[in-house]
């Protein structure tokens, strides 16, 4: 095809074999795409693609990816709010005939369906770093490192001091999104596999924890990704999610804990009985 579908804060160029998307950097534009730049698709890496109608006067394209082909998309495990996205473009209801016309276009040469074996879209760039609310973390593309913060680390984190994490040894990564509560990033180390792992995010070393304005999407999911991407570049396997019941007294610290942020104004009536209701079904 070859042509290019300019929309709100993206433009898509459809190419024999791929997709290409190009972010807007306008203050305007999610700091997430800013972030991405630009990112290559190939066809093979989706599985669909839908045009419905958007908010006042708007269409929306959107390219569904098939699981597993997008490290990003791995990573935030469903996270993603719908404006930011990567795979959606806000079209000009004017320009719905257009958008329609390429998604039919596109559609027939989706032929691939299903997981992907590997990743087919490349995760952003390194090296990365972000600062969290307890350290800085780093990632050199060989290591990843947690370099605590004497404002902000718990006892538990300055007693185990500054840590590094070799890709070999990580098995995956765990984010939490920092516009939610408890947002982390947590390293899951292959020596832990299938270990019932009931440690708090701020008392695990093998974790950094999100606060307000620390650990910001736009920072912490493409570092999550391109660490994600090393490992499985490296031919590590997936850590199996561990299971078992929380210990009591670690869910009573937590609810007053959250507790504590209700009464503070940092946590809606609505996140706090939604995140006691959880806490109290994992006993």
């Amino acid at each position: 095809m070859g042509d290019v579908l300019a929309g709100f804060h993206a433009a898509w160029e459809f190419e024999s074999d791929s997709v290409l998307i190009r972010y807007e950097r306008g203050i305007r534009t999610p700091k997430l795409f800013q972030s991405l730049g630009e990112r290559r698709v190939p066809l093979a890496a989706l599985e669909g693609v839908t045009l419905t109608p958007g908010k006042r006067g708007t269409v929306v394209l959107k390219a569904e990816p098939r699981p597993g082909a997008d490290p990003l998309l791995e990573a935030a495990a469903g996270q993603l709010k719908d404006g930011s996205d990567p795979y959606r473009l806000v079209v000009p209801a004017e320009r719905a005939t257009l958008a329609e016309y390429y998604a039919d276009e596109l559609r027939p040469l989706l032929t691939a369906s299903g997981p992907a074996e590997r990743f087919l879209v490349a995760a952003p760039e390194g090296p990365r770093q972000f600062k969290a609310y307890d350290g800085k973390a780093s990632f050199d593309g060989r290591a990843v490192h947690f370099r605590w913060s004497w404002t902000g680390a718990s006892t538990a984190k300055w007693k185990a001091g500054d840590q590094s994490f070799a890709v070999a040894d990580l098995g995956g990564v765990e984010w939490r999104s920092p516009e939610v509560f408890e947002g982390h990033l947590r390293l899951l180390r292959r020596d832990l596999a299938g270990a019932v792992r009931a440690v708090p995010a701020d008392q695990d070393p093998a974790t950094v924890v999100f606060g307000l304005g620390y650990g910001p999407v736009h920072e912490s999911l493409p570092f999550a990704a391109a660490v994600l991407e090393a490992l499985r570049a490296k031919g590590a396997g997936a850590v199996p999610v561990p299971s078992g019941r929380r210990d009591p007294a670690d869910i009573a610290e937590r609810i007053r804990h959250l507790g504590e942020l209700h009464q503070a104004g940092l946590v809606t009536d609505e996140e706090f009985s939604a995140k006691k209701a959880e806490l109290l079904a994992e006993l």
